[in-house]
């Protein structure tokens, strides 16, 4: 059986055999995991910069803040992440009080090895400062 799933960033095509699926296109690792996609991103943005805003990753990933915000208080409503609030913005940071960490980060940081260096470049390599003022570009 074929299944093309279309998203706005990536074609996705599967072949189910059975039992197997294999997957063409973006690969999903933590998707099927944690349950959706957002979480996935939100995870792999964490795991590269540390801590994260809810309008900087929907800037980010092209999806609406409110999906975002859900995840993440869905996310610290089960200890995993923390927030502190820095003027009027909520940062998100990984809860390091949760007994998992080191074990979710491990599993996180295996499944961002295998990210495709495309999307690894488009959403995971931005620059977090700004440019000196007497550098060329």
């Amino acid at each position: 059986m074929y299944h093309l799933l279309l998203t706005k960033q990536t074609f996705l095509a599967t072949i189910n055999y059975g039992k197997y699926t294999m997957y063409y296109g973006r690969f999903i690792m933590l998707e099927g995991l944690f349950g959706n996609i957002i979480i996935e991103k939100i995870f792999f943005m964490l795991y590269v910069y540390g801590d994260g805003y809810p309008l900087g990753l929907a800037k980010t990933f092209g999806e609406p803040v409110n999906r975002i915000q859900q995840q993440l208080r869905r996310l610290e409503n089960a200890g995993i992440v923390v927030s502190r609030l820095v003027g009027r913005v909520r940062i998100y940071t990984f809860n390091p009080r949760y007994p998992l960490l080191n074990q979710l980060k491990a599993l996180i940081a295996k499944a961002y090895e295998f990210l495709p260096e495309k999307e690894k470049e488009i959403y995971y390599r931005k620059r977090t400062r700004p440019r000196r003022a007497s550098k060329p570009l």
